[in-house]
């Protein structure tokens, strides 16, 4: 990936937070009037099933909580394509062997699954927190229950670290999990390798 293929970054989006473009998405901060259109997307059982936070039922309450919430994370972003939120995706930051990490999560309403769409955002947001926001690792995980997400994270470069429980709010119960991490320095292989792909 050369510098011209890299996420275009608004950096004076909405009180200084970054506004991500990619080919056919935005990624910009959720805003209150997004209740309504997040609520009609995660109000689907199947999109909380597969999330560790996200409860069910799901309300505009619910909603308006996370965009709350969202609005003091500056790496949280709803994912839209012509002004429609179609999903989000945000980094938790934590430490991971005494380096600078974050935890990806993300979600995609299932009318849109299945059209590259998360991948493409979550590229997007990965090369932020490497070139932009000074990440040395990024991790993540899918439940074992869903390949798609899996397919997502080994796409942009994830390698799988192993299998865990985790606590799904929606299911009331833990689930297994698979766990995946990202180095920076592989990151920086897949970006050069990607660009030597684009130029061949």
């Amino acid at each position: 990936m050369t510098l011209l293929d890299r996420p275009q970054i608004d950096t004076l989006g909405v009180e200084g937070i970054a506004v991500l473009e990619t080919a056919r998405l935005v990624l910009r901060r959720p805003r209150l009037e997004d209740a309504k259109s997040v609520t009609a997307l995660v109000g689907n059982r199947r999109i909380a099933e597969n999330t560790a936070r996200i409860p069910h039922p799901y309300g505009i309450d619910d909603a308006r909580q996370w965009i709350g919430d969202a609005m003091s994370q500056p790496a949280t972003f709803a994912i839209t394509i012509g002004g429609e939120v179609i999903g989000a995706c945000g980094l938790d930051a934590s430490a991971v062997e005494g380096r600078a990490a974050a935890e990806l999560g993300y979600w995609i309403g299932v009318p849109f699954w299945g059209c590259g769409y998360m991948t493409e955002a979550a590229r997007c947001l990965i090369d932020h927190a490497f070139a932009d926001l000074g990440y040395e690792i990024l991790t993540a995980s899918a439940r074992v229950s869903n390949p798609a997400s899996r397919r997502v994270l080994e796409k942009c470069g994830f390698q799988w670290t192993g299998v865990g429980l985790c606590r799904i709010r929606a299911l009331s119960s833990s689930a297994p999990i698979d766990r995946f991490r990202l180095d920076r320095g592989l990151w920086t292989s897949l970006r050069s390798w990607r660009a030597v792909k684009r130029v061949a």
